[in-house]
């Protein structure tokens, strides 16, 4: 491109550099970042953002950190994607204690944390096996005015089951069906898995048809779930009928 006279912009930059962040060549996106200033090309702060969740995506984040260090120095604010790139990594790397400084710092900066932020940090605390904490953290965000989405939800029912609290988690689950949530296939299967950890088929089967009758189509993963369930409890009848319900409808 440069040979041809043409001279690459900050946009040009940035979408090399998105490129091989998508393909995990990280490095050669930050290559691309240094040349920038060679080529007299200031970053902005889509530049930055691209190479912070880049390296947050393969747990880089002291690296990332760098940059947001760097990012201040230059007098680039940081905005809410560049918060929640780090917020998340940070989290899938076990480090939410940082992470809760950066949440404070987006406050502090007048840029509150929106629904993304929180969900990245219910999954981290529900994870580590901080369900109370977790619970705790989708009240203060309700308080905020903030509304939860199924994924927020879904994190949270996991985490309970996980937690050894499925009584828990389906309140959560039958509630949000009062209230006339659109609950997707994962929540669904979540609350199917629990079920089925338990033994109680009956109830797995309920969820199965109720899923349907609110329009939601189970997938592989649902059907796998309780055939394999079934197998194990010797229910050889009933998970031959709902396999031969996945051959049917193209899962198998």
């Amino acid at each position: 491109m440069m040979k041809k006279g043409f001279k690459p912009n900050v946009v040009t930059y940035s979408s090399l550099m998105d490129g091989y962040c998508l393909v995990k060549e990280v490095n050669k996106a930050k290559s691309i970042f240094n040349n920038m200033a060679q080529g007299g090309v200031n970053p902005d702060i889509q530049s930055y953002n691209i190479l912070i969740n880049g390296f947050c995506k393969i747990k880089m984040t002291d690296a990332a950190m760098n940059l947001f260090e760097e990012m201040h120095c230059r007098k680039i604010i940081p905005n809410v994607v560049t918060y929640n790139s780090l917020i998340d990594g940070l989290c899938k790397s076990g480090k939410i204690s940082y992470a809760l400084k950066l949440v404070d710092e987006m406050h502090d900066r007048g840029q509150p944390p929106d629904i993304i932020t929180y969900s990245s940090l219910l999954d981290a605390l529900c994870k580590n096996h901080h369900v109370d904490k977790a619970i705790a953290l989708l009240t203060k965000l309700k308080d905020q005015g903030l509304q939860p989405n199924m994924y927020t939800y879904t994190i949270l029912i996991n985490g309970l089951c996980k937690g050894g609290r499925p009584e828990d988690a389906q309140n959560i689950f039958e509630d949000l069906l009062v209230k006339g949530y659109n609950i997707n296939v994962n929540t669904y299967t979540v609350m199917i898995h629990v079920f089925c950890n338990n033994g109680m088929f009956g109830e797995a089967l309920a969820m199965l048809s109720k899923m349907e009758e609110n329009g939601c189509i189970p997938n592989a993963v649902t059907y796998e779930i309780i055939i394999r369930s079934l197998f194990d409890k010797d229910e050889n009848d009933k998970a031959e009928k709902l396999l031969l319900e996945m051959i049917t409808r193209g899962l198998l």
